[in-house]
This record gives structure tokens, sequence and C-alpha cells, in this order.
């Protein structure tokens, strides 16, 4: 597996040519950099550049998947203390487009008092950021749908934000595995009200899906 599905487009109307992924490889090499970080929603900084984010459960890896997007080891700080990250991380991609990471939801120890600040402090960002195009929603592919993610999505769907279901560390698991865990998520996400239905397969530290993802990121 080196690719998503190693198709050249895709239901979701996404363009995954060969001249696309190219394209958009060089969009990412230019300049990313951290501009900001916010714990709490009157400290998130306006923007007119348009804007993706990526959401997920803590330690589903999406400090690893923004930087194996961008081509850097550090620009998104990963840490394995989950739930360490409380704030939402914005960068900005040489002026083309900005990406938010939001903190990481469903960690067990979390005390009531912070799963309700992030919950308010999401919400608020997904209902009322106006550049805001598109969610990346993560969901590890050794787990599937948990929970966690429920309640994640219940809060997304609340927003009215489309947003795509993306599968992290998907080199863990054997390949009829990942399969089944996919199909699985992507029967739940077409019956959500704005999900898109195709669920795409990456892997930060084998670099699967990512030149797909890049495409597809530009494309929101």
């Amino acid at each position: 597996m080196t690719g998503i599905d190693g198709d050249s487009g895709s239901e979701d109307g996404f363009k995954l040519d060969a001249e696309t992924l190219k394209a958009a490889e060089k969009v990412f090499r230019r300049e990313c950099r951290f501009i900001a970080g916010a714990d709490s929603f009157a400290r998130i900084p306006p923007s007119p550049i348009a804007e993706v984010a990526f959401a997920g459960r803590s330690n589903v890896g999406k400090s690893s998947l923004i930087n194996a997007l961008t081509g850097r080891k550090n620009l998104a700080r990963s840490s394995n203390t989950p739930g360490r990250t409380q704030q939402i991380n914005f960068f900005d991609l040489d002026g083309v487009l900005q990406l938010a990471d939001l903190p990481g939801y469903g960690y067990a120890k979390a005390t009531r008092s912070k799963v309700h600040a992030w919950n308010t402090m999401v919400s608020r960002y997904l209902k009322t950021r106006n550049n805001l195009k598109r969610l990346f929603v993560l969901i590890d592919a050794r787990h599937g749908l948990l929970t966690a993610d429920f309640k994640a999505l219940d809060i997304i769907d609340g927003a009215g934000i489309p947003y795509i279901g993306l599968l992290t560390k998907a080199d863990k698991i054997k390949k009829a595995e990942l399969e089944d865990v996919k199909a699985g998520v992507e029967e739940i996400m077409r019956g959500r009200k704005t999900s898109f239905p195709r669920v795409y397969p990456t892997s930060a530290e084998k670099g699967w899906g990512i030149p797909e993802l890049r495409a597809i990121v530009l494309q929101a």
C-alpha cells in the first residue's frame, strides 16, 4: 500500500491524478510555520486565509500527520502523554492555506471541566470560523470509532461543517483487517449529517496516503 487505494479520483469528487498529486506536493514544499496557539476561544486569531482543521482522539497521531503533510519533523509537536495538548495550534502554509490542529479529545483521565472546555471551545470554533473550509477527523485504524469519537461527531454535525474521516496508523494492522475497519467506518459515516462517505487510510510513518491527502486538503 503506497497511496489511497491507488486510484486517480474518488467518489467524493477529488482529483487524484498524477499531475494533481505533483502540484500538491510542490505547494506543501513551501514554508509552513507555527503562528499561534489558542487555549480559549477568545485567543483564536482572525485570519482571511482559507483554513482546514484536524480533529481526533488524544494520541491518534494528528501531529505526526501534519508533520508528514508538510514534510517537516517537528512543526507540530507530538507527545507520548495523551491529553497534553489543550489548545488549537495554527500553522500558515506560505499564505496559501492555514492548518488548525485541534486539541485531542477522549482522554480517559481528563476532568469533567476539561471535557466541557474542549466541547465549548471547539464547538464555537467550528460554528463561527468563517474561513474554515473543511475538517478532517482522524480515527486510529487499530481501534475504529470509539465512544469518544461518536460524541465528537455529534458536536461536529451540530456545527454543520463538512468533514472527512482519515484512518491513521494504517501500517499497524494487516491489509484485510484495515479493509474491514475502513468499510465499517464508511458505513457509519454515510449515516452522518455532514460527513463525506469515503474514509481514507494513511500512515505518517510509512507515508501511505500522504500525497493524495495533500491534494484533497488543497481542494477544500
